[in-house]
């Protein structure tokens, strides 16, 4: 028996969470699930959007599982997934990005898995409110010592990346790569300019990989260029590092190739901790529609029974959600040709027919 937090979420999180979870119960694996909220609707109640009995929970089960929460733009309260991050330590962000017969994209040779430092990097929150007296402080700190002006109307924020974080990641990147065989690590960058935060990073990375020689593929790539070269040819790429900013966005770019945030999962996992969660946000004008693709959230439940050691039971869940998309019969609009989308079913329908092809 295995305990796992889990978090329903906003918007359409508690319906896909609803479905999903369904679909890890149809494989067989007993676990008991101990519910928590966090988001939007703890905030009247708790003047927060991440109580600290949510901590608790992932402390005490070590394992949480969690739909997607809303993150204001621009204001408001940072991102939960951030401070998840940060607060459990949960170094490592791991999303897999596979071509699943029948989806709807022009990639059809795509099998990626992006491993992202998750902990400094712009993310750290380090920031600056323009106008403030902080950063005018800072502002007059960086001309005196270093004789670069900054216009005294900019918000800054600053970019950490660490000798320790660097080789962590290095390290976890490389493991993953060897377990699950996979045969090369590209390490994206944008070292030419950012000489002393990306040029670390690099550097760093170099090390690790030479105790790895022989046995992983190692590359390096520019952002920018790595952006190219996915889209002409993303055949020829396997397991890319990168630092945390370039990771969530070539996350999406990835995402995108093999037919949306609705099909992507993803995983922050730590020494001690780990979180699993599809890649999409909460779309709350969806909300309580039955319309949204559950894959995503499905498939993030594929890697925590991985992760569990429940290896055919992951198994048996993945190709019953592979063999539902490829006949296209019971699947969301998205999973749909746009001339097809009045057939489409909705999330609850699409549970269900996975649930039938496991229990065959």
């Amino acid at each position: 028996m295995h305990k796992v937090t889990l978090i329903p979420g906003d918007g359409v999180g508690p319906e896909i969470t609803e479905v999903a979870r369904r679909c890890v119960e149809a494989t067989g694996v007993k676990i008991e699930w101990e519910i928590v909220e966090a988001g939007e609707k703890t905030i009247k109640k708790y003047k927060t959007p991440l109580p600290s009995s949510v901590i608790d929970s992932i402390r005490r089960n070590k394992v949480a599982w969690k739909g997607p929460i809303t993150t204001p733009i621009g204001e408001g309260f940072r991102s939960v997934n951030v401070s998840l991050r940060k607060e459990l330590d949960l170094y490592i962000c791991l999303r897999p990005y596979k071509y699943y017969q029948g989806v709807r994209t022009r990639f059809k040779d795509v099998n990626l898995v992006v491993v992202r430092e998750n902990t400094e990097d712009l993310y750290a929150g380090i920031e600056f409110e323009k106008g403030e007296k902080d950063t005018l402080e800072l502002i007059n700190f960086v001309k005196r010592i270093r004789g670069k002006k900054i216009r005294e109307d900019s918000g800054i924020s600053i970019k950490p990346i660490s000798v320790f974080a660097s080789r962590r990641i290095a390290e976890a990147c490389f493991r993953y790569a060897l377990e699950n065989r996979r045969k090369k690590v590209t390490v994206v960058h944008k070292a030419n300019i950012m000489k002393f935060s990306d040029g670390l990073f690099l550097k760093v990375v170099r090390e690790v990989a030479k105790k790895y020689e022989g046995r992983v593929e190692f590359e390096e790539r520019l952002v920018d260029n790595m952006c190219m070269q996915l889209v002409q040819k993303p055949q020829n790429y396997d397991v890319l590092l990168l630092p945390n900013l370039y990771g969530d966005i070539l996350s999406d770019l990835c995402a995108g190739m093999v037919g949306g945030l609705g099909i992507a999962p993803g995983a922050n996992i730590g020494d001690t901790y780990a979180v699993f969660e599809p890649t999409h946000g909460s779309a709350p004008k969806y909300k309580g529609m039955n319309k949204v693709n559950p894959t995503g959230m499905i498939l993030s439940g594929v890697m925590m029974l991985k992760f569990l050691g429940e290896e055919e039971a992951a198994f048996k869940l993945e190709e019953a959600v592979a063999q539902t998309i490829q006949e296209g019969k019971r699947v969301t609009y998205d999973l749909l040709p746009p001339a097809k989308e009045k057939e489409a079913v909705g999330t609850k329908e699409m549970g269900e027919e996975i649930i039938r092809k496991l229990l065959l």
